[in-house]
This record gives C-alpha cells, structure tokens and sequence, in this order.
C-alpha cells in the first residue's frame, strides 16, 4: 500500500511539473542594455509568483543574449526576427495568414507581457487577436518610461503596475534593490584574465575599470574629471583601464584618445560577453548612467555611477554595492568637477 501511495505522489509530483513547465511567459522589450537589466526583478517576479516554467526575452540580440544563463531569463529571441511592426497596424486593416509567424511565435506562452504599445492601443488589440487565434493567454501592456511626475524607482514601476493587472499582492512586487541581477561563472573570468593579458594589466594589483560614455552626451561627465580619477587612483597597488564602447570610439575625438592612452591603458571593440567577463575580473568600476553600468552593478561589481541629467531616483543601478555620485545637472557634461573627483576617490579607497 505504502509502495502504491509512493507511486501516485510521484506521479503527481511529475504532472504538476510538467504543467508548470508548460506555462511560459514572454516579455517584449525593445529598449536598450540598461532597459532590459532593469527589467530582470519584474522577470524574477513574473517566474516566481506565478509559478511559471520559464520567462523568455524578445529584445535586441547584442542585449538580450548575454542574459540567459547568467541571469532568471530562461532564452531570448531577437526582435529584429520577428515582424513585429506589423501589430502596429490599425485593425480594420491588421491580418493574419493561416500558420502566420506571429500566432506561432506566441503559441507557447500563458502570459504575453509587453513594453511596446500602450494600453488599449492598435499595438495590444493586434497582440492579444493574435494570441486568440491559438489559445488563451494574458496579455499586459507596461510603460517603458515612468508616468509623468512619478519618482519611484523604473524597477518597482514594472514589478508594480504589472502585480495591479495581474491581480497579484503587492507585497510581491517590492524589488530588493541590493539584489545581484547577474551571475558570471569561471569561464567569464576565464575570458577577462584573457583580455587582460591582452592588454598589459598586472593581474596582481587591484583594478579600477572606467567607463567614461553613455548614450546621452549630457550623460557624460567630462573627460577629463575621469582622467583626473585615473592619475591619483594609477599606483604600485592599482591598475585603471578604460573601456570604450562604440558611442565612445565613435563620439571622442583623436586628441582625447590620445590624452586617454597618456593616462593609462583603453580597450575597445568589446562584445557584452568579453564586456562581462572583464568586469568579473574587476576590482571596482566607475561610470556614467549607462547599460554597462547597470551591467557592472548587476554583478554585484562596487560601482560608482555618476548622474546628472537623469533622476537616480528613478534610473538608479541596482546591485549590492553600489554608490550613486549626483552632480549638477548644468555642465555636467562641459564642467570640472574637482568636488565630485575626490567623492569618486573617497569611495574608491580600498
């Protein structure tokens, strides 16, 4: 009797399992590095509360990809794969084709959650017709920027309006701000040690990691208040490189370049993986509000952002070690900023 008692327990053990794997959600999001990292505690919520088998990530491949593995996403698809425009379409002229792409591509998941459209627009009319031509699934449309006048973290901003539409407590959707986003395993660091030696960095000696770019130019603090960061860290015990990025390469000019290479030493052209594992391999790392900042806080890398412009508040990176340097948000771009220098250097003493 005990043996057949065992028996049934686990098969149901294996039916509800095999249920739960078969309840997938998906996110849409289009916005960029920084977006879809901010986007990880709503994942974790998503998976977690509703018991899912697994959350995948539609959104730009150089993004997405380095997310699976490393973090609560389970795949992502890039969205420049998919026609998703055509949901944006007005619906007396939005059709579909018998086995179109767009029922596939949505087939397979219980929620469809979405960060393109608005709510009660074409867009999500469009997306749940579509969802509704194969099966029954949710659909919930979430704003990619904060409602106007709003100052709450962008983080608790999805977690919450998301538990709103789906009925969850909101005791749920509270986002632990220390949290680590994003593992990085031995073969990451196995990467860094790499590009490391690559470059030239004595791997005995601490390392600071500068990122001086953003996607906004007023974003970006001068230059040359990095440069001033950079000679009094440089020491027997420190090594300081800087890291690039295409709006960087693209954006400074020859002679900064120069005055960079003058300072210390500067990689570029980095793919996110080679990105993530110079990172783990990292002491420390100091940068604007930027995805690669947010990348480096979600490790759980020490990081100092520095804001201007842009709300901390709001745009704050998430992770267990991280100090935000606000300065003025007028000249911060143009402006020395002998102040804030030594703010950055009083919270980089090791």
């Amino acid at each position: 009797m005990q043996a057949e008692d065992d028996i049934l327990s686990l098969l149901e053990a294996k039916s509800a399992q095999s249920a739960r794997e078969s309840h997938r959600a998906v996110i849409l999001q289009p916005g960029a590095l920084g977006d879809c990292i901010l986007t990880l505690p709503l994942v974790k919520l998503v998976k977690e509360a509703l018991d899912l088998g697994g959350v995948d990530l539609i959104g730009h491949a150089e993004y997405v990809g380095i997310l699976p593995g490393r973090s609560c996403v389970d795949g992502v698809r890039s969205i420049d794969s998919v026609d998703l425009h055509r949901l944006f379409a007005e619906p007396m002229r939005f059709d579909l084709a018998d086995h179109d792409p767009l029922i596939h591509l949505f087939a397979g998941y219980s929620w469809i959650i979405t960060f393109l459209g608005e709510p009660g627009s074409d867009f999500e009319q469009n997306l749940i017709f579509t969802t509704n031509c194969s099966h029954s699934a949710d659909v919930v449309t979430l704003p990619l920027k904060p409602p106007e006048g709003v100052r709450q973290h962008i983080a608790e901003i999805y977690t919450e309006q998301f538990a709103r539409q789906s009925g969850l407590p909101m005791e749920k959707a509270r986002v632990d701000p220390k949290a680590v986003q994003i593992r990085v395993d031995q073969a990451d660091r196995d990467l860094g040690v790499e590009l490391l030696e690559q470059v030239g960095i004595d791997l005995s000696k601490r390392l600071v990691v500068i990122q001086p770019g953003s996607g906004g130019r007023n974003k970006c603090w001068r230059l040359e208040n990095f440069l001033n960061v950079a000679r009094t860290l440089r020491g027997p015990e420190i090594e300081v490189l800087f890291l690039l990025g295409p709006a960087e390469v693209e954006r400074l000019r020859p002679c900064d370049k120069v005055h960079i290479h003058g300072v210390t030493r500067c990689v570029a052209h980095l793919s996110l993986p080679q990105v993530v594992g110079l990172l783990s391999c990292a002491d420390a790392f100091v940068g604007n509000d930027s995805g690669v900042t947010h990348l480096a806080a979600g490790i759980g890398l020490r990081t100092i952002a520095l804001f201007g412009p842009t709300d901390p508040t709001v745009y704050r990176p998430l992770g267990p070690r991280v100090t935000v340097v606000q300065g003025q948000a007028e000249g911060f771009a143009e402006k020395a900023s002998p102040e804030l220098q030594e703010i950055v250097l009083d919270n980089l003493a090791f």
